[in-house]
Order: structure tokens, then C-alpha cells, then sequence
């Protein structure tokens, strides 16, 4: 039997939080589907689990135990990948933090910093870092998980939710700064996903009733195809298409 032809093959993908959640299981994904997959992460161990499961698919992967807080760790992975790769042709920004679920006023500025560090800051280094990178490859393409909450403005999420819609503006200003380019950038928004995180700050929902993150992974695999020609744009994996403009729900 002839071999199905894999759509990422000889392509390099950089995953962040890559350990667990939606993360790994994109992942494991864009492995499947040819890449060499750069799995970034904090957690050793989860790194690990999942290059295990590539193996077993028969794929590859580099695993780099990073904190995204660390801008310079960024700037040298970006160079690594320079010198070894000269390119990168997806770009996936991952990892986020829920904070606390509180009032604006009870929120600890190290709590605010803390995650605008990590939704916000670390995505627009992986952006400036990365960049020459995509632009190198025959069709770079950058996906960003977002969250409804960056435009619900629900009570008692308003960290989390403004450094979402920080992101989106981040991600739609890149998209329009790369419009006419080989690049191009889109957000990503799942819902509510059988995640530790999304457990961390809803622990009353049933996990049987949320979206597995295998499920969300294989949604986001065509945003990362050379033939997606959409840029600057949010998919809403629970209405099935992209987002021109988005109104209060």
C-alpha cells in the first residue's frame, strides 16, 4: 500500500506549552501529519510523555525545557533554530495561565504581572523572534489560542480576559504587518476544553461534558496547512468558521 502523503512533511512546527492539554495534543497532531515538531514546555516530564507518543507515530521532535517568562531564552531559541533550521514553518502560541478568578480590585499585582507575562509578552517575543524565521519559509504560518472571554467582559476573569484581547490585537497587527508576505497569523479560540487549567478555574463542570483537547487539536491542524490562505482572523472551533468581526455574544 502506497504511503498517504503527509501535508507538514520536511516542515518545522514549534509548539509552546506543549506537555499536556491542547498543547500536547497538537502537538502529537502536527507530528502526525509530517512535522518535526519543537515541543516547548516547563515540565520535563510531560516533554518527555509526549515525545514518546511521536516516536510511536513514527515522527520526531526537539524537546526545550523553557519558561516563556525568560525573553531571552526566546531570543536563543530563535537563533537555534536559525542555525539549524534557517526557517520555521509553524509557529504555535500555546501556553497560557488562568490566574485568578477574582474581583480587579482583590487581584495581587504579581498575580496581574504574572500572567500579562505569559498570555501577552511571551507571544509577542515568540513574534518578534521568530519572525524573520517565518518569512523564510515557503508558507510560515502562526496560530494563537485565544478565549471568548476577550470580548464577554464576564465578572471576575477581567485579568485574563484583557490579556486575551491584548493578544488579539497583538496577533490581528501581525496579520495586518505581514498581509503581504508567505505569513500569515490567526487566533484560535476552543471554548471550554477538558484541560487541568480550564479545571483549575471551573472545577463544579463536568469534564465529560467538555471538548477533549484531541478533538480541538485536529480543528487547528488546517490553520497551519500551506493552503490556508485566511490571516488576521479568530476561528470558533464551536461555530466552525472564522470570525470577520466580533460582537458582544
Amino acid at each position: 500500500m502506497a504511503n498517504i502523503p503527509k501535508p507538514l512533511a520536511d516542515r518545522i512546527a514549534l509548539v509552546t506549552g506543549a506537555s499536556r492539554g491542547i498543547g500536547a495534543a497538537l502537538a502529537l497532531e502536527l507530528a502526525k501529519a509530517g512535522a518535526h515538531v519543537v515541543a516547548v514546555a516547563r515540565t520535563v516530564g510531560g516533554l518527555e510523555e509526549l515525545d514518546d507518543k511521536i516516536r510511536a507515530h513514527g515522527g520526531e521532535a526537539t524537546l526545550v525545557p523553557l519558561d516563556l517568562k525568560d525573553s531571552e531564552g526566546i531570543a536563543r531559541l530563535a537563533l537555534a533554530l536559525n542555525e539549524r533550521y534557517q526557517r520555521l514553518d509553524v509557529l504555535i502560541g500555546n501556553a497560557g495561565i488562568l490566574g485568578p478568578l477574582s474581583p480587579l480590585g482583590d487581584i495581587e499585582p504579581k498575580f496581574w504581572d504574572d500572567i500579562f507575562a505569559v498570555n501577552v509578552t511571551a507571544n509577542w517575543q515568540l513574534i518578534r523572534c521568530m519572525d524573520p524565521l517565518l518569512k523564510r519559509a515557503p508558507a510560515g504560518r502562526a496560530v494563537f489560542l485565544t478565549s471568548g472571554l476577550s470580548w464577554m467582559a464576564r465578572a471576575y476573569c477581567g485579568a485574563y480576559a484583557a490579556s486575551k484581547a491584548a493578544l488579539d490585537v497583538l496577533v490581528r497587527t501581525y496579520a495586518a504587518e505581514t498581509a503581504t508576505t508567505n505569513v500569515r497569523a490567526n487566533l484560535f479560540n476552543p471554548g471550554p476544553t477538558r484541560t487541568r487549567m480550564y479545571a483549575s478555574g471551573w472545577p463544579g463542570v463536568d469534564p465529560e461534558t467538555l471538548t477533549p483537547p484531541e478533538d480541538v487539536a485536529k480543528a487547528m491542524v488546517p490553520l497551519c496547512l500551506p493552503d490556508c490562505s485566511e490571516s488576521g482572523k479568530v476561528y470558533n472551533f464551536r461555530e466552525k468558521k472564522f470570525l470577520e468581526f466580533r460582537a458582544p455574544a
